[in-house]
């Protein structure tokens, strides 16, 4: 099942824009994300069928079957209260039966730790130390040789330099295990290329060093040792990158690289947005998904303040976020019972207009 067969078949319930454009945060460059809700048609709801989730290829329409919904709703899940409580200028389409779903019957002292845990993400994701973003990797990739060292007295070298310095290629070398020593091998020379030795590695994309068949009575010239134990995570860590470099959004990835502080400037705009909206819900019980301070939030997008100076402002919130939350007037949460009877009266009615 498809969006637009969920519009051909009338089993919309609501349609609305979010992300910057609901946050009333949207500059020329960003995109329009779009979220929806919808019901299974009868048969496929009571049967084998059923699809809690409908999205596009580029995931920024997505479209919840109304009881998977309500379920995410009860857990207090930020993304789908902020779908409740959106705008009226940003509301596409909304179903009468929607109308039995008030934000106020979901709104809870859960919003501390959805909002927060979910803001504490961001934070995690933010910080550019580590992030791809700041540690661009090179364009080619690492091989086994890479990792490869040749034992010399009491130390090592690296392989390729010592191939190198003793005029040797690699392609004419065989290598045995050494039997109880990790990843240690004995090297052998065929120097006039009559043994047909494999090689240390036969394949630019190898995973592991080749081994060869030894006649008896060769000798080895050296001994090389494989850390495969970095070469494993490093061929993990290249591949995610190179992903992340096929899917990366241009745009925001240049914002980044051109502010030059050391993190993720969007990621933080959304730590302190969703920081704010949990401390008004606690505090006011009121969730307001447009935010009033667009300026403060886009400067922020835009890297104009230290890491540190966003990160403290967080961490101011999160203080008030405690402090409120003990004497907020919200219940401690929602009252499932009557969620889900409001829920079959929905499914009751939404049925009963298809006969």
């Amino acid at each position: 099942m498809t969006i637009k067969d969920l519009k051909d078949q009338n089993l919309l319930l609501f349609e609305c824009l979010s992300g910057s454009k609901a946050y009333g945060l949207d500059t020329p460059q960003s995109d329009t994300d779009i979220k929806g809700i919808y019901y299974m048609p009868k048969d496929m709801f009571f049967g084998l069928r059923y699809i809690p989730q409908i999205s596009n290829e580029s995931n920024d329409e997505v479209y919840y079957e109304i009881g998977r919904f309500v379920e995410l709703l009860i857990k207090n899940n930020p993304n789908i209260l902020e779908i409740l409580a959106t705008p009226e200028d940003c509301i596409l389409y909304k179903h009468p039966v929607m109308k039995k779903l008030n934000i106020t019957m979901f709104l809870s002292k859960l919003c501390k730790d959805t909002f927060g845990g979910y803001a504490l993400t961001q934070i995690r994701k933010a910080k550019g130390l580590n992030k791809k973003i700041l540690n661009p990797m090179p364009k080619t990739r690492k091989t086994v040789l890479d990792f490869c060292f040749i034992t010399v007295n009491y130390s090592s070298v690296r392989a390729k330099t010592w191939f190198t310095k003793n005029s040797i290629s690699q392609a004419d070398c065989g290598l045995s295990k050494i039997p109880n020593v990790k990843e240690l091998y004995a090297l052998f020379h065929d120097a006039e290329k009559k043994l047909h030795y494999k090689g240390i590695a036969n394949k630019e994309a190898a995973n592991d060093v080749s081994v060869s068949s030894i006649p008896a009575g060769e000798h080895e010239i050296a001994y090389l040792f494989f850390n495969k134990d970095s070469y494993s995570p490093y061929c993990k860590e290249y591949n995610e990158y190179c992903e992340w470099v096929e899917k990366r959004n241009e745009d925001r990835y240049n914002l980044n690289k051109n502010h030059g502080k050391d993190y993720d400037a969007k990621n933080m705009m959304h730590t302190i947005r969703l920081l704010q909206v949990a401390l008004e819900i606690v505090r006011d019980g009121e969730l307001n998904v447009k935010r009033q301070n667009r300026d403060e939030l886009l400067m922020i997008k835009r890297g104009e303040l230290d890491y540190d100076n966003v990160l403290k402002k967080a961490e101011v919130l999160m203080e008030k976020i405690e402090q409120e939350t003990v004497k907020s007037k919200l219940m401690d949460k929602p009252d499932a019972s009557l969620i889900e009877s409001l829920l079959v009266e929905m499914r009751t009615e939404l049925y009963a207009i298809k006969k």
